[in-house]
């Protein structure tokens, strides 16, 4: 209760201060409205306390003091009254309205801005009573009117004061929300005031809207929306829409409910119709709808591919209910549409087509109009954006052809390959003669415009159309390059590029602006941006781009003035200056004077790098890229700002809207996607910049005379005296390079990190040619490692094989020791054997001579034997001998010849001797 004291201290300074100026004494008197609450409380009569309650209800909401002096003491009685009081109607009706006088603000409150808020104290305080909020929810289901009716709209005030209280208050008592739902059903007014209660109850309570979806919202709100009458119906219906976008808002699960079960019909059911008369709430009514069909349509983050899918299940329902042919009609078609309905249904066509490739065919292949006079619908689209007075239309419209090129290469080209040049006298053409022309003849019809009435900003509009076509499409850039525009007069010269002329269009609008920058006609403001733009996404990766604009030696020196010039705008300086970058990183031609180290030395003599890099720190600094979004900005459509967007006229005269005009289109030109694409493109920039003033020229131009050899001059003298100079000059180098990437690096930090950073890093081009340095050792080192692992492996080789073979030898050599030990063993033996006989004498000694007689006749009688039977041999041999001779000499054969010539027999054994 330390706030309630607080409070009463506070309601006791109000009513001390003598001078507080109020014409109603008797309701600023403390003690009056004390009397009152105590004749309530503690009164005997019925009829006296009723008085009582009568007359503090017409007190309290007469002044601030009678609210503070009220909130000080009269809550819990008046809560009192309300449990304890129920069967006196009067009684609790006079409660209730008491407690909302004390809950509404004052009217005519007179006082300092800063001064406390009786009605916002006492909502807290309130809510902040034991069982407050469910006492009131109880009193939804008393069967009197009145009570209801003041209950619900006491609900509403304490949630409009205090809403996260309330909100939390509601979650923990059962059926809470089911006695709100019943609401709906009750009788219209109720209905209408639980409808409200509902629209402020659901806003931000995602767990509340996920009960109330439960409790059969959807069926209910398109219940009350047809018995109201569609759009043609009044707040009832702006409410029930409110609600319904409240359930869906970034709800993927309320979303899949409603298309699966009451489907998306009743949201084309009210859009049709919706052709001629628009009244402010009709208005309003169709704005509701087309907010809920975008909301259905807003694509998940990339880290939530579930809401992602949802999304284009959703698009892909909406394009099948027809969605596509009513926003057409609305956006396109109906010339009696306002122009916020224009804009809304233009900006859901972009959210329908965007990501989803069968909807952009489906939008390329329509037809508006009727025979013969139909056009395609990206046609009827361009003459939005090159005919419109609505800067919010146009808008729109170009976002159209955002959502329609992204990511979609075939239908770039598609678009691209109708841009053909007309002949002069279409050029110059008025626009009404434009329904038959092709789209890519109407889009150059509408760059070249300013040539015959010199007003540049349909040009910087048509400008817009084609860099989302060119954008990341290196096809549809190189066809686009090859287009020639005729001059204006054949006096002037011929044919000359598309880009050419972009470029002397860009120094037109900047010579219609005057001294201090400002434009001196309609328009200018944003159309060097939007012309600048172009030509950045044009030469983006793009090096025949690049080579086409440097072609033209004064594109240069107009650049270079561009961002040099102070009068020009902070994004008009750091757009040149992206454009000046991308003529350094993208450069490949080798041409001297138009290489990138002549644009970056044309840069640093005319510019100064510390200058140049300084351009792309403002411009990130500005507004346009701090505020940066990613899509087209919506607001929630309340009861508070749905009156002010219907209101939105077609030519807005007052210089102040201008400039906001001015400003609306320059935030649609620097969306989040082109802020982080020159971010990624300034941080190229730098590095290309550090690589070029980091590495030497390719070329020597100029041969030292100490190169050459001096006459005499022995070849060894000549040898050494060029090495000496060869070492110098890499010195010399190698300290010009450290200077160079010092000073490369610096500049391209200047302003981005700070001079804190300089400070940190001062020797940065030091360390870089250092580090190469020690990279090239660092590979020799690497070579020499190589080699002495290969030396190793061969030595670890040859130490293998001397080791096997050390240890065959060292197996030989154990062998032959054992073989000795054997040896020795065995002789110890035969020693020890010869040695016993003269130890012990017990063995008898055998007769040698004996011995040997033995064995002399054995080996006789073995000898004997043998000779008897070589004798045995010799006689059989004779015998045929003999016979042998007695047939050859029956042949007439001389035997004794025969005899002679073979000689004595060499195979016969001589006769062994012992």
């Amino acid at each position: 209760m330390d706030l309630v004291s607080k409070y009463q201290g506070y309601v006791g300074r109000v009513f001390g201060n003598e001078n507080s100026g109020s014409s109603e004494d008797r309701y600023c008197d403390n003690s009056y409205i004390e009397r009152l609450l105590d004749r309530i409380s503690n009164g005997v009569l019925a009829e006296d306390r009723r008085a009582a309650m009568a007359e503090l209800q017409s007190a309290v909401p007469e002044s601030q003091a009678a609210q503070l002096a009220f909130g000080a003491m009269g809550f819990p009685i008046l809560l009192s009254v309300l449990k304890e009081e129920r069967d006196d109607l009067e009684l609790v009706r006079g409660a209730l309205e008491t407690l909302l006088g004390a809950l509404t603000p004052v009217a005519h409150s007179r006082g300092p801005k800063n001064e406390v808020q009786p009605a916002l104290m006492n909502s807290d305080l309130l809510s902040r009573e034991v069982d407050s909020i469910s006492l009131l929810l109880s009193l939804l289901s008393d069967e009197d009117f009145y009570v209801r009716y003041f209950t619900i709209q006491l609900l509403t005030a304490l949630l409009t004061n205090s809403p996260s209280r309330l909100q939390e208050a509601i979650l923990t008592i059962p059926r809470g929300i089911t006695r709100l739902m019943d609401m709906l059903m009750d009788r219209e007014v109720i209905r209408n005031e639980a409808l409200l209660l509902l629209t402020y109850l659901t806003r931000e309570a995602e767990e509340i809207q996920k009960i109330v979806v439960f409790e059969g919202a959807f069926e209910k709100i398109f219940s009350i929306v047809k018995e109201e009458g569609g759009s043609e119906g009044g707040v009832v219906v702006q409410d029930c829409l409110e609600l319904l976008n409240n359930l869906l808002r970034n709800n993927a699960s309320n979303q899949v409910l409603l298309r699966e079960t009451m489907g998306l019909d009743p949201l084309m059911s009210i859009l049709r119709g919706t052709t001629y008369k628009f009244t402010q709430q009709k208005t309003i009514n169709i704005l509701s709808v087309l907010e809920t069909i975008h909301l259905l349509m807003i694509r998940g983050r990339e880290a939530d591919p579930g809401k992602e899918k949802n999304s284009l299940t959703n698009k892909t329902v909406l394009v099948q209910k027809k969605v596509l042919d009513h926003l057409l009609m609305l956006g396109v078609e109906n010339q009696w549409a306002p122009v916020p309905v224009r804009c809304m249904a233009l900006q859901c066509i972009g959210d329908l087509i965007a990501g989803h490739p069968q909807n952009r065919d489906s939008l390329a292949s329509k037809v508006l109009g009727e025979e013969p006079h139909v056009e395609p619908a990206l046609n009827s689209i361009l003459r939005i954006i090159l005919r419109t007075s609505s800067v919010q239309e146009f808008v729109s419209a170009d976002y159209v052809f955002k959502s329609f090129c992204e990511k979609n290469p075939d239908g770039q080209t598609m678009l691209a390959s109708t841009l053909i040049p007309q002949p002069q006298l279409m050029t110059h053409a008025p626009f009404e003669d434009d329904v038959h022309m092709s789209f890519g003849s109407m889009l150059l019809h509408g760059l070249t415009m300013s040539e015959s009435n010199g007003d540049l900003e349909t040009c910087c509009r048509a400008a817009s159309v084609l860099s989302h076509v060119l954008k990341d499409n290196m096809e549809c850039k190189e066809r686009v390059l090859k287009i020639k525009l005729e001059a204006p007069m054949p006096s002037l010269g011929g044919p000359e590029p598309l880009m050419h002329r972009m470029v002397k269009y860009l120094a037109l609008s900047s010579s219609m602006n005057g001294n201090d920058g400002k434009s001196s006609g309609s328009g200018n403001a944003y159309v060097q941006p939007f012309i600048l733009k172009l030509l950045v996404i044009w030469l983006s990766s793009c090096p025949n781009a690049v080579q086409y604009f440097l072609d033209s030696r004064p594109h240069l020196t107009y650049l270079l003035e561009l961002v040099s010039n102070p009068a020009m705008t902070v994004c008009v300086r750091g757009l040149a200056a992206v454009l000046l970058g991308e003529c350094v990183i993208f450069n490949k031609s080798n041409d001297s004077g138009r290489d990138a180290l002549s644009i970056a030395d044309a840069v640093s003599q005319k510019i100064g790098l510390t200058s140049y890099f300084l351009k792309f720190d403002e411009m990130q600094k500005s507004l346009l890229f701090t505020s940066a979004k990613p899509t087209l900005s919506r607001k929630q459509l309340t009861r508070s700002s749905a009156a002010s967007m219907a209101e939105i006229e077609d030519v807005d005269e007052n210089e102040a809207i201008d400039l906001k005009n001015d400003h609306a289109m320059l935030v649609s030109t620097f969306d989040s996607q082109f802020v982080n694409f020159l971010k990624h493109l300034e941080g190229e920039i730098r590095e290309k910049t550090v690589e070029i003033y980091s590495h030497p020229k390719s070329q020597v131009a100029v041969v030292p005379a100490e190169l050459e050899q001096r006459n005499g001059e022995a070849n060894g003298d000549y040898i050494k005296r060029l090495k000496t100079f060869v070492e110098k000059q890499c010195l010399e180098i190698q300290d010009l390079l450290s200077r160079n990437a010092t000073l490369a690096e610096d500049l391209a930090r200047t302003g981005g990190d700070g001079s804190s950073e300089l400070e940190r890093r001062p020797s940065a081009g030091a360390e870089r040619v250092q580090v190469e340095a020690l990279r090239r050792d660092l590979h020799e080192a690497s070579q020499r490692l190589e080699m002495l692992k290969a030396e190793k492996t061969k030595i670890e080789s040859e130490a293998s094989m001397y080791r096997n073979l050390a240890g065959k030898m060292e197996a030989d050599l154990k062998s032959l020791s054992d073989a000795y030990n054997s040896l020795e063993q065995t002789n110890f033996h035969l020693e020890k054997e010869v040695k016993a006989p003269s130890s012990g004498g017990a063995v008898p000694i055998p007769d040698v001579e004996t011995l040997k007689a033995e064995a002399r006749e054995e080996a006789q009688k073995e000898s004997e034997a043998e000779l008897n039977d070589l004798f045995v041999c010799l006689g059989q041999e004779q015998s045929k001998v003999e016979r042998l001779s007695a047939r050859l000499m029956e042949l007439g054969e001389d035997v004794e010849k025969l005899l002679e010539d073979i000689g004595d027999d060499p195979g016969l054994p001589e006769d062994e001797e012992d």
